[in-house]
């Protein structure tokens, strides 16, 4: 017995850290066909959006395909959200292109950190950091990335070159040299964006066939189903037809992808140092030149993958482990590295499309990452032909639905406090990506320590004064409680002791022991008294271990205005009463 209980005392954390081994023994035909399904659709979007992303992070295309099978691999077996997908996508290519220079190296080595960061996060439980990223930040960045991303590929629907990165001289380059449009190449870009438009639209408004209505009306809905889900692979396949179609005859008004290298990455090391044409880049110097992007990128990969798969999961009535996420991603974003991958996270256009696709389990991700590496293999030669305003178009479909024009308009409703971060992130990543991200946060955690420093504190009138403090007492918030039993106490005629009402108060630090301790020392020098009701049991022990000169507390508020607040010869309910010298205060 012994022998069997020392066996099976390491499986639940053995399943716990394979998630694969809750789901494998109960796998079924039936989950391998919707997996296969999920798995092929998803691939055909990824491919095409892979392509597009190396761009959008300023790397050579074949890059976004290296980045595009190792997550789906490794998160079969660490992910706990079946319908989450790992790979490229546009807000991590952003935050790629602002940190590593359009250097394959930095965005490698990027990688291979953001996954250590990662997975330190996730073995040491600190995925509560995530918690400080407030929702107006997450929002003001999210839209202003829709904004940057979506005017930094107008340039190739309108075939121009030599355009800057930074936004605002990319507007006004863009528009000084409007007159330069290559025709071509907008007449195609724009016709890739109303067919992707219009079949985005269709899939919106497609009724669902029922199992009752006969087979050829069940075929059609799905093969326009499968056209509408398949879009972006539909819309580059054809542009790539478009563009073969002129190439054949002699003639190329589209500007061309361009050769990419056919074959799968070799799987290494990431390079820890850099060649530069006036010496070498020591590790050292890579990382400050990286500087906020290890700690903004890691954090804001794990933000969108946790977002997700806590979406979906609500949405598809299962559980997800944060911390086990954490690993995912980590020991993705790691093993990415050695295939010259750049950093990845959760994409929710392709996690939807899984789920709508009926996926069973994260089986379905070795399908789609099958599918990357068959592309790589035997398809490079074929992605020469596909126009940059057909690639273009693909990210400007998938990156619009991410500007939230209402939620300008529901904070201004709910709480118009929070406009001031959202606003200041918005604008400031027009400048810069980190800065208005990292500006954000400190907005967010300045207005949450101003609510900590100066919480509400309600007052009643009375022969004796009620002070009711809203929320927990910490050291930045013992003045404001100061000032307002002093303000109250001694400004009344005649002045008059203080109840404090502490049923709110679920904690308190030293320094705020310490104020107390000087209030009812200040309090008692003009002869009046401050008694405490209603402690919870953890403040109570704090205050009774500080053994406070005059210190009395009482059960209820009512208990205490029947006393008269600290009246020591009450003949009510005896309250507990500290008479010796505090040893807090100086002599």
């Amino acid at each position: 017995g012994r022998r069997e209980r020392g066996q099976s005392c390491p499986c639940p954390e053995v399943r716990t850290r394979l998630p694969v081994l809750r789901w494998l023994p109960r796998y079924s035909l039936a989950w391998l066909q919707l997996d296969l399904i999920a798995g092929l659709t998803v691939g055909l979007t990824v491919v095409p959006q892979a392509l597009a992303y190396a761009e959008v992070a300023g790397l050579p295309l074949q890059y976004g395909l290296y980045s595009s099978f190792m997550g789906c691999f490794v998160y079969c077996f660490l992910g706990t959200a079946k319908d989450v997908t790992l790979g490229p996508t546009a807000i991590m290519s952003l935050l790629v292109s602002s940190y590593t220079f359009h250097e394959p190296v930095y965005a490698i080595l990027l990688a291979f950190l953001s996954g250590c960061i990662q997975l330190a996060m996730g073995l040491l439980h600190l995925g509560f950091l995530l918690d400080f990223i407030s929702c107006p930040v997450i929002k003001g960045f999210t839209s202003a990335a829709s904004v940057t991303i979506s005017f930094n590929q107008i340039k190739n629907i309108l075939g121009l070159q030599g355009i800057p990165r930074q936004f605002f001289l990319q507007v006004y380059e863009t528009l000084r040299r409007i007159r330069e449009t290559r025709a071509g190449d907008a007449i195609l870009g724009l016709a890739c964006l109303a067919a992707l438009a219009g079949l985005q639209a269709m899939k919106s408004r497609l009724p669902r066939a029922a199992c009752v209505e006969p087979l050829a009306a069940r075929v059609s809905y799905l093969i326009v189903w499968t056209c509408a889900t398949a879009r972006n692979a539909l819309v580059v396949l054809f542009a790539g037809l478009v563009a073969y179609s002129f190439q054949v005859m002699g003639s190329q008004p589209l500007t061309l992808t361009g050769s990419i290298p056919r074959g799968l990455p070799a799987f290494r090391l990431p390079r820890f140092s850099m060649a530069a044409p006036n010496g070498t880049i020591p590790f050292r110097s890579m990382v400050e030149d990286m500087g906020v992007g290890l700690a903004v990128v890691p954090l804001m990969g794990l933000l969108e993958t946790v977002a997700i798969a806590k979406a979906f999961a609500s949405q598809n009535n299962y559980r997800i482990d944060p911390n086990q996420e954490l690993l995912a991603m980590g020991f993705a974003n790691i093993l990415g590295s050695f295939v010259s991958s750049y950093p990845i996270t959760g994409s929710f256009g392709r996690t939807a499309v899984n789920a709508q696709s009926g996926v069973c389990t994260p089986a379905g991700g070795l399908v789609t990452g099958t599918l990357v590496l068959l592309s790589l293999a035997y398809l490079t030669s074929l992605f020469y032909y596909i126009p940059k305003a057909a690639l273009a178009a693909v990210i400007i479909s998938a990156v619009v639905p991410l500007f939230d024009a209402g939620i300008f308009r529901t904070l201004w409703r709910v709480k118009r406090l929070d406009l001031v971060p959202l606003c200041v992130t918005f604008l400031l990543c027009f400048w810069e990506v980190q800065y208005g991200i990292v500006a954000g946060v400190l907005v967010s955690g300045i207005l949450l320590l101003y609510s900590i420093a100066r919480p509400p504190i309600k007052v009643l009138e009375g022969d004796v004064l009620l002070l009711q403090p809203g929320s927990s007492l910490h050291f930045p918030a013992i003045e404001c409680l100061r000032d307002a039993v002093c303000s109250h106490a001694l400004a009344a005629s005649p002045p008059r002791s203080i109840i404090l009402d502490c049923r709110h108060i679920s904690s308190i630090d030293y320094t705020v022991v310490v104020g107390l301790a000087e209030l009812l020392q200040e309090l008692r020098k003009h002869g009046l008294s401050l008694a405490f009701c209603s402690l919870q049991d953890p403040v109570l022990q704090v205050l009774l271990s500080a053994d406070l000169e005059g210190f009395q507390h009482f059960p209820s508020r009512e208990e205490a205005e029947q006393c008269g607040g600290a009246d020591p010869g009450c003949g009510g309910a005896a309250p507990f009463t500290s008479t010796s010298e505090s040893s807090l205060l100086p002599a």
